[in-house]
């Protein structure tokens, strides 16, 4: 299951069917769960948790030190979980002490190649990160989160669940759940009612997040008295309860 050419740490952890490609280099503090795959010339460093089934293709480089000036050999890590696939010459870094000191995976991503995910970013499920997307350090994406080719988003950026972000999009502030960006810089432009669709929303639903839609971005109003509209809309309408959440905690205000 390990070819003999490839150079793994005794410092590393690799569960019994781990299955390592040549010329691949597997660092000390590396652990990798059941049933992970990785190619040739892959290499990963750590401190690296990754968990089960995920597929690493060749020249990915994960959970390499941080690109961050400030970062000074610190012992910070990388949390990887379940049936993740990183496609050719995609690259991962862990976290900074100045960030959380730690970059986290969560399960089910496609990370196409050439993507890049930078230091102390969060990443849900079911992510889609397409060919050439980058995150600056400490963009955090929500589940579903779909990202078109060469988009780009600024660090310290949040987006939230279901969003679609449209190829060769430039993202410099938050975008709330369910919403369509698009630009550089990237703007609003509506619901991204067909993933919401497809992951069983039903018509009732999306009607309320596109209401809750026109109420931010169509009615006019300052965003306070918005989302005070919002937040009665919510009282009885749960899938309009993240949104609400989402614009409370922005750090970079949102997408206008």
């Amino acid at each position: 299951m390990i070819d003999a050419r490839a150079v793994i740490s005794p410092q590393a952890e690799l569960a019994a069917d781990v299955e390592i490609g040549p010329y691949s280099v597997i660092g000390p503090g590396v652990s990798i769960g059941p049933g992970t795959w990785v190619g040739p010339h892959a290499v990963i460093n750590g401190p690296t948790r990754i968990g089960a089934g995920n597929k690493i293709y060749q020249f990915a480089s994960i959970g390499d030190a941080p690109q961050d000036k400030k970062y000074k050999g610190e012992a910070t890590r990388l949390e990887i979980g379940d049936r993740n696939v990183f496609r050719e010459s995609v690259t991962v870094n862990r976290g900074t002490v100045t960030g959380n000191g730690v970059t986290i995976i969560g399960n089910d991503n496609l990370l196409m190649a050439y993507s890049h995910v930078a230091h102390d970013c969060t990443l849900g499920d079911q992510i889609v990160m397409a060919n050439c997307a980058t995150l600056g350090g400490h963009v955090e994406l929500g589940n579903w989160v779909i990202m078109g080719g060469l988009t780009a988003v600024h660090q310290f950026t949040k987006i939230g669940d279901h969003c679609f972000l449209a190829h060769n999009a430039m993202v410099t502030r938050d975008v709330p759940p369910y919403i369509m960006a698009v630009g550089r810089p990237a703007v609003p432009h509506s619901v991204n009612s067909e993933g919401l669709k497809r992951r069983g929303f039903t018509e009732e639903q999306i009607r309320n997040i596109r209401r809750a839609y026109r109420v931010l971005y169509r009615s006019g109003l300052k965003l306070q008295a918005a989302l005070e509209e919002l937040e009665r809309a919510a009282a009885t309408q749960a899938e309009i309860r993240p949104f609400v959440e989402f614009i409370k905690r922005s750090s970079r205000s949102l997408v206008r």
